[in-house]
């Protein structure tokens, strides 16, 4: 477990450094542990050594994990894909949402009564394989909607670029996503400012372009098993 306590000290090392470098506070830009996938005893040596924020994709693969992690203060992110059916039980679990793309998930959350932070996920790239929202127009209309329902607290954007390995490849989304806040901010009045983007491969180039959240799995705990 020693690798992990290793890995994350270097991961924030690296959080640092890319601040450094585009002149911003390493206090603003908030790291996320993705845990999917994750057996307990890994994600406890990184709670040990001060990770607070939890990602997972999954409603009933999270549910496991924090009955178990109960006494912890943490806060958690939903990161994955959000099947209607599933949402009603989010709101009672998460404290933020990444990855809503839709009005039927929007309203699902806001049934519930309670109080949710929410960022949209916007598919820059196209890909068939990724969901969120594709257009401009359309991302408008589903935050427009957001601001009206009494439950949900917009905060910014969300973005997965395409797989490469080279980092720099994702920078042109990265950097459009944050003009997208802007654009969406200047238009519906709003002071949107979280933008949840960059992963294990890119997080550094993410907040040289304005990443408030980076979403980090493989380079703390190592390839899941």
């Amino acid at each position: 477990m020693k690798e992990i306590r290793e890995s994350l000290k270097k991961v924030r090392e690296r959080i640092e450094k890319a601040c450094i470098r585009s002149g911003r506070d390493p206090s603003d830009v908030r790291l996320i542990g993705v845990t999917k996938g994750i057996e307990l005893e890994r994600i406890l040596v990184a709670l040990e050594e001060g990770l607070r924020d939890i990602g997972e994709n999954y409603v009933q693969e999270a549910k496991k994990k924090m009955e178990k992690l109960l006494g912890w203060e943490i806060t958690y992110h939903m990161i994955g894909h959000i099947q209607t059916n599933k949402a009603k039980y989010i709101p009672n679990l998460f404290s933020y949402v990444h990855s809503v793309d839709r009005t039927k998930v929007l309203q699902a959350l806001d049934a519930q009564g309670k109080p949710i932070k929410v960022l949209f996920q916007v598919n820059l790239s196209g890909e068939e394989s990724k969901s969120g929202v594709r257009s401009e127009e359309e991302l408008t209309e589903l935050v427009r909607k957001a601001k009206e329902l009494k439950n949900i607290e917009p905060l910014g954007l969300m973005t997965i670029p395409p797989y490469s390995e080279d980092p720099e490849s994702s920078r042109p989304y990265f950097r459009k996503l944050n003009e997208l806040l802007k654009k969406l901010n200047e238009k519906l009045d709003l002071q949107m400012r979280e933008l949840s983007m960059g992963m294990s491969i890119d997080f550094e180039v993410a907040i040289e372009e304005g990443a408030t959240m980076v979403r980090v799995g493989t380079a703390i705990f190592g390839e899941r098993r």
